[in-house]
């Protein structure tokens, strides 16, 4: 069986009064593509900020390469190979797309030549940041924001990447783009977590899936089985 590189256990998280996330159990082995899916409000995002460190948890434990990083900062984090595409892509909208993804790779200082060959690799993914490499990321649309998100994340050359709702308010030809890209980014051999509210498009693509509701985990499986489990199709896939 392949290492287990992320590992939620128990985990809790509160916004004061209100119990976001009740005692969460979940795990992402190495080179899998996992979905969370699950409703607005379900918890989701709330949970991939308790594992980046942007979150402080009630209670529980998240585990990462088999040690806890409970009160690890973001920064730290991303040191080690976890990065997270946020919702709402997070662009820095006063820089140019050259230097967003540049930051993306502050970590790898020492690494010019290393770089500048994952800076091509990610226009050649995505050929839109390549023709406007020198534009104000601000200026963009929303498609071409999430590209240059997923680019910047990239750049960290990370172990596990975490993402949160890529397809959110994109049209559906830059909602395939962006399906196909994480697609691809997975056969590269980034493990990957996603969270979705495209249920179908995002257990197409994935090895396994869980379903968050209110706060826990209610169900979970092989991608595949989960496609054709009337009660995910009754509730998530519109069936």
């Amino acid at each position: 069986m392949s290492q287990t590189l992320l590992k939620v256990s128990g985990l809790k998280v509160a916004y004061g009064g209100i119990q976001a996330v009740k005692g969460v159990d979940f795990e992402v082995h190495e080179g899998e593509l996992v979905t969370l899916i699950g409703s607005n409000g379900a918890g989701k995002t709330t949970t991939m900020k308790a594992i980046t460190g942007l979150l402080a948890l009630n209670a529980g434990d998240i585990q990462y390469l088999g040690r806890s990083i409970r009160g690890r900062g973001p920064w730290d984090l991303v040191k080690e190979g976890l990065a997270m595409v946020p919702e709402g892509r997070g662009v820095f909208t006063r820089m140019t797309i050259t230097e967003n993804l540049q930051m993306g790779a502050h970590i790898r200082s020492g690494d010019k030549a290393g770089v500048a060959q994952d800076m091509e690799r990610v226009f050649a993914t995505f050929p839109r940041l390549k023709e406007r490499r020198d534009q104000l990321a601000g200026t963009m649309s929303g498609g071409e924001q999430q590209m240059l998100a997923m680019g910047r994340a990239l750049m960290s050359r990370p172990k596990v990447l975490l993402m949160d709702e890529p397809s959110m308010g994109l049209s559906p030809i830059m909602v395939d783009k962006i399906f196909e890209v994480v697609r691809e980014v997975h056969d590269q051999g980034v493990t990957v977590l996603l969270v979705e509210q495209n249920a179908s498009r995002a257990l197409e693509i994935a090895d396994r899936g869980y379903v968050m509701e209110s706060g826990v985990i209610s169900m979970s499986g092989e991608a595949r089985d989960m496609l054709t489990d009337p009660k995910v199709r009754a509730a998530y896939l519109g069936e």
